[in-house]
C-alpha cells in the first residue's frame, strides 16, 4: 500500500522550505515530504530582511539560516544620502539548502518534477503518484487575470575584488544612476572586506530586464565607485511581483481550494517585494494549526493572505505613483521624499505596519510627482485599472 504523507510541500523555495523547517521543529511527529525540481532547495537567491520585520521568537528560529548581519544600511539619491540604524540580515540559498537538507534528510526529494497536483495528491513526471492529507503548492508566482502587477526585476553579481571596497553597511538603494526609462537603483551588500553582491534593479511595467545591459550597468557602477572587480563568483536574477491593484478574493477563488504558499499565495510586501517575513509568519501559522488536512490548511492560509491584502492597500497606492504618475525618469523622487521621513516610520514601512498617522505623513506636503497624475494614480482612474473594484 502506498504511503500517505501528512503534508507534501510542492516546490522547495523559501516559503515551503521554511514550512518544512518549522514543522520539523514544532511538529516532528508529522510525515512531511518536500519535493524540489532542481538539484537542491532554494535555487540561487539571496533573501534579506530587517530585524524589525519579524518577531524576536521568529528571529530565533530562523537564526541558523542567517549568514550576514549589518548594524544599518544606506540609501543614496540625487538630493539625499542617509544612513539608517537597525539590523539588516541576509539568507543565502547555499546556507538555506544546507540547513534544510540536514533538518529533513531523506524526506527531501530533489529532481522531483511535478506534472499535476490537487489538494491531496501529486503526480511526478515519471508517473509516480503521491498522496497526502494536504498538498501545499509553493512553486512561485504565476500571472493571473485578477491581479495587475509590475515587476522589480534585477540581476545580481557576486564579485571578489582585488582591493577592499571600504563598505561597512549595505546600500539598499543608490538611485543616483541613469534611470533608463523607469525607477532604477543599484543594491549592494558587502559580504566581506573584498567581496560584494551588486544588483542592478529596475521597477518595470511589462518589459523584461535586458541582462546584457544589466551586466554593463554593474560594471559601470563598480568603476564609478572605484571598486576593482577581479573574479565573478556567481550571478542571480529575479522578477519580484509588485502589486498595483486587483480582485484578491477572486484570485483566491481561482485557487479552487488548493493550499498555496509564498508568491503563489500572493504573500509578499507589495512595494519592496520582500517575502521572507510573510513566509516566516505563514510557517508559524501552519505549524500551529490543530487540523492537518487540505481544507483546514487552505482556510489558515487563505485567511492570512486576505488579511495581508487589506493591510497592504496603502502600499498599492504608493506603487501606482511609482509606476503610473510622473515622467519615468523622475519617479525616483517618490522614494527620495519617503527616505526623508522619520526613521521609525521607515522601519514600520518595511515591516508592513504603517499607522494612519504614518500614511498621512507619507502623502502630506508637496507631492514628488505632478498633483494631477498623482491623484489619477491613487484613484486608479487609468484604463488599466478601471476594471478592478476591490481597491
Amino acid at each position: 500500500m502506498a504511503q500517505v504523507w501528512d503534508i507534501i510541500l510542492a516546490g522547495g523555495g523559501l516559503a515551503n522550505g521554511l514550512i518544512a523547517l518549522r514543522l520539523r521543529q514544532q511538529r516532528p511527529e508529522l510525515r512531511v515530504l518536500l519535493l524540489e525540481a532542481d538539484s537542491q532547495p532554494g535555487g540561487n537567491h539571496t533573501w534579506s530582511f530587517h530585524q524589525g520585520d519579524i518577531t524576536p521568537a521568529q528571529q530565533q528560529w530562523i537564526a541558523p539560516l542567517v549568514v550576514h548581519r549589518w548594524p544599518g544600511y544606506d540609501v543614496r539619491f540625487p538630493g539625499l544620502n542617509r544612513t539608517l540604524a537597525g539590523e539588516y540580515c541576509s539568507v543565502t540559498s547555499a546556507r538555506f539548502a544546507a540547513v534544510l537538507t540536514e533538518a529533513i534528510g531523506i524526506n527531501l526529494h530533489t529532481h522531483a518534477v511535478i506534472t499535476a497536483l490537487t489538494p491531496e495528491s501529486v503526480t511526478l513526471v515519471d508517473g509516480t503518484q503521491l498522496q497526502a492529507r494536504a498538498v501545499i503548492d509553493g512553486r512561485g508566482y504565476t500571472p493571473d487575470r485578477h491581479l495587475t502587477i509590475g515587476s522589480q526585476s534585477f540581476l545580481g553579481q557576486q564579485w571578489n575584488l582585488s582591493q577592499p571596497h571600504g563598505l561597512t553597511r549595505p546600500i539598499l538603494m543608490d538611485a543616483r544612476v541613469d534611470q533608463q526609462g523607469g525607477y532604477r537603483f543599484v543594491y549592494t551588500l558587502p559580504l566581506s572586506a573584498n567581496e560584494l553582491l551588486i544588483e542592478d534593479t529596475h521597477y518595470l511595467d511589462a518589459a523584461r530586464l535586458d541582462l546584457s545591459a544589466a551586466r554593463h550597468n554593474i560594471a559601470d557602477y563598480a568603476r564609478q565607485q572605484g571598486w576593482c572587480l577581479e573574479s565573478l563568483v556567481r550571478e542571480e536574477q529575479g522578477h519580484l511581483p509588485i502589486m498595483l491593484a486587483g480582485d484578491f478574493p477572486a484570485y483566491w477563488d481561482a485557487r479552487d481550494k488548493q493550499p498555496c504558499s509564498g508568491l503563489r499565495a500572493g504573500l509578499f510586501h507589495a512595494t519592496t517585494g520582500y517575502s521572507l517575513p510573510h513566509a516566516v509568519a505563514l510557517a508559524d501559522a501552519i505549524a500551529a494549526s490543530e487540523d492537518i488536512n487540505a481544507a483546514a490548511l487552505f482556510s489558515v492560509i487563505h485567511l492570512y493572505a486576505l488579511r495581508q491584502w487589506y493591510t497592504q492597500r496603502f502600499f498599492r497606492t504608493l506603487n501606482r505613483m511609482l509606476f503610473l504618475a510622473g515622467k519615468p525618469d523622475r519617479r525616483w523622487r517618490v522614494m527620495q521624499r519617503f527616505y526623508t521621513l522619520n526613521a521609525g516610520l521607515i522601519a514600520r514601512f518595511y515591516a508592513g505596519q504603517l499607522t494612519l498617522v504614518d500614511k498621512a505623513r507619507i502623502l502630506a506636503g508637496k507631492p514628488p510627482v505632478p498633483v494631477g497624475e498623482a491623484i489619477l494614480a491613487i484613484l486608479k482612474l487609468t484604463p488599466r485599472l478601471r476594471a478592478f473594484h476591490h481597491e
